[in-house]
């Protein structure tokens, strides 16, 4: 009988921002710091990406969350883990929770892997926990579930803001507009103060604002499994 529950931690594969020829990948602190989380409180936690292997790290998030640099140095497994990722492909649906870290890698090629959308409705309908950080959210914008209505109709969510989107001058940059498509999408979006830790939990949906949400978000997320 298998200890702790199981949960999948999903990251980006890309490492480019657009057209800027700017370097971006996964933010650091959303993968480390819910990553150590989960493994303290016993859950066995695996990582996945959409190319598998090793994962791209955005370079400013190495630089501004020294304290997750030095958690990730320190941690041989989760080194181990980001460095050869599972394929999303390969990844069966038999876990408790997955969370989606984010990086504005995220918005060129997570949000367009119906793999990825396919596996957190499954997991949704199967009454399983599904959360999101920061960019990551941005998946949830196009995952519907096996009833045909969108996984975030009619709940509570938070995501990267607009505010935030421009505040880094990215607006223009992105596919698409996080905040924007979750209220077309239905959902009540619930921002917070611009860099601040937030954090929506609606039942089995938990989902948090910046990088700076991910230690709460992962909290909730236990919760969510415990309740």
């Amino acid at each position: 009988m298998r200890q702790g529950p199981r949960i999948l931690i999903v990251v980006t594969s890309h490492a480019s921002l657009g057209d800027t020829g700017r370097a971006t990948g996964l933010w650091l602190e959303e993968v480390v710091v819910p990553y150590r989380t989960f493994v303290t409180h016993g859950a066995q936690v695996d990582i996945a990406s959409p190319a598998g292997g090793a994962a791209p790290v955005d370079p400013r998030s190495t630089t501004t969350a020294e304290h997750d640099v030095e958690a990730l140095l320190g941690d041989s497994d989760a080194q181990a883990k980001l460095q050869n990722t599972l394929r999303l492909e390969d990844v069966e649906a038999d876990y408790d929770a997955v969370f989606l870290a984010g990086g504005h890698g995220v918005m060129w090629d997570l949000i367009d892997s119906p793999v990825l959308c396919r596996l957190v409705a499954r997991l949704f309908d199967a009454g399983k926990v599904v959360a999101a950080v920061c960019h990551g959210s941005a998946v949830l914008v196009g995952v519907t579930l096996g009833n045909g209505a969108p996984l975030i109709r009619g709940r509570r969510v938070t995501g990267f803001t607009n505010d935030e989107e421009d505040a880094l001058g990215l607006r223009d940059v992105v596919p698409f507009l996080i905040e924007t498509q979750m209220r077309v999408q239905g959902a009540e979006f619930c921002r917070g103060e611009r860099w601040a830790p937030h954090t929506i939990r609606d039942g089995r949906l938990v989902t948090g604002q910046n990088s700076r949400s991910s230690a709460e978000t992962a909290k909730q997320v236990l919760a969510a499994l415990r309740a």
